[in-house]
């Protein structure tokens, strides 16, 4: 690097300067008191942990977004968190062992090795809700509610979420006993919604007729919610545990519903990101302001088992920073009150009080350039005979 390039940053890699920064404070605070309201407990997890509890559950590629190094003092291999989760899991299974529901929120920094999925950024700030200890609908009902409210707070209202169940993949392809190759590039096709390649697939790979026409009609189902009923007579010849996970699908729909009356939900069944991680229904949020998914998440059963509790899960996740920009809100701006040098008790005093009824007050330095309106100062403290007191400044003058 040259030495006048020094102050560039890696690409892919932000910084929150003024007055943004004071905005995505100020809707952090919102959404971890709504977190709060809702019973979720706030856990902040490290910024480094031993890779092999970092990469549990979660998949290749995972791995490939994780920034690796290797501790000074053990010898191991340790993460930079690429995703939170795996880290909240470890807490929920070891840190806070209990056999009752446990709700956890959290809020940090990751980083990966290419820009995420949400904003473009290789360093956004994860936050997210996860429910352990429960299996029923009810709780992934509440954490797409809650993902929902968290939206709203965000001033974001024109939101789609979008259902889908892994169930019902899974329950075809283990039915069909597809190699693992076979398997791997029907998902592929699937996810491409590459219709050809999907009925090519399966054909090659001699699935039997009655899984061969449930796989391709994947493609088919989806739209709004009624989607979920039509699935039940176009995959009617599907085994026991896909009919099993529509109806548990139907069943979260009418609980969202009933919540959310306006909510505008779509249902696609070949949305199928995050197979080997999501264990049952997964869901995510649209804007049209976006042409990505602004929050995501679903149910991840399996993660526990490999820190030695299994606990049933669900949970979702985003990006603060996605959403601060996607609200155009900003910080209500506080008035900037000038206070000139010294350390006189009244001075101080008067300074303190300014504070206190919510004023930012810049007291000048010795020598120091910049007038208090160059520095934004709607007011300046000023002495009257033995009182200090404010008085208005004019920018235009």
């Amino acid at each position: 690097m040259k030495r006048g390039d020094r102050w560039l940053l890696p690409d892919g890699v932000d910084e929150v300067l003024p007055p943004q920064a004071e905005t995505l404070e100020t809707l952090r605070r919102t959404i971890l008191d709504l977190f709060r309201s809702w019973g979720y407990e706030l856990v902040l997890p490290p910024l480094v942990e031993f890779l092999e509890s970092l990469l549990s559950g979660i998949g290749e590629d995972l791995d490939l977004q994780t920034f690796k190094l290797t501790d000074q003092v053990s010898g191991r291999l340790m993460g930079v968190p690429a995703d939170i989760t795996p880290q909240v899991a470890r807490i929920d299974a070891h840190r806070l062992a209990s056999p009752h529901p446990r709700r956890l929120c959290y809020l940090g920094p990751v980083l990966h090795t290419k820009p995420d999925k949400f904003a473009g950024s290789r360093n956004p700030l994860q936050l997210g809700a996860e429910l352990y200890g429960h299996q029923g609908i009810e709780s992934d009902a509440e954490v797409v509610c809650l993902m929902v409210e968290v939206l709203r707070a965000a001033g974001l209202l024109n939101v789609t979420v979008e259902l889908g169940h892994m169930g019902v993949f899974k329950g075809l392809v283990a039915a069909a006993a597809l190699p693992v190759d076979d398997e791997g590039r029907l998902l592929d096709a699937l996810l491409r919604k590459a219709a050809d390649e999907v009925h090519r697939c399966v054909h090659d790979s001699g699935v039997e007729p009655r899984l061969a026409d449930c796989l391709c009609a994947l493609l088919e189902l989806n739209g709004g919610p009624d989607v979920a009923v039509a699935a039940r007579s176009r995959l009617q010849h599907a085994p026991a545990a896909v009919l099993a996970a529509l109806g548990s699908l139907a069943e979260l729909i009418g609980q969202v519903q009933r919540r959310n009356p306006t909510l505008d939900l779509h249902v696609d069944f070949a949305e199928l990101r995050g197979y080997r991680y999501h264990t049952g229904v997964m869901f995510a949020a649209y804007t049209p302001s976006l042409g990505r998914a602004i929050a995501c998440g679903g149910r991840y059963d399996n993660i526990g088992r490999l820190f030695g509790k299994a606990r049933p899960a669900t949970g979702f996740s985003t990006d603060l920073k996605t959403l601060a920009a996607l609200s155009g809100r900003q910080a209500a701006p506080a008035r900037k009150v000038f206070a000139p040098a010294g350390t006189t008790p009244e001075l101080l005093a008067a300074i303190a009080s300014q504070r206190a009824a919510g004023d930012i007050v810049i007291q000048e330095l010795p020598g120091q350039s910049g007038s208090a309106a160059e520095l934004g100062c709607a007011a300046r403290l000023e002495l009257a005979g033995s009182t200090w007191s404010l008085r208005e400044l004019n920018h235009k003058a």
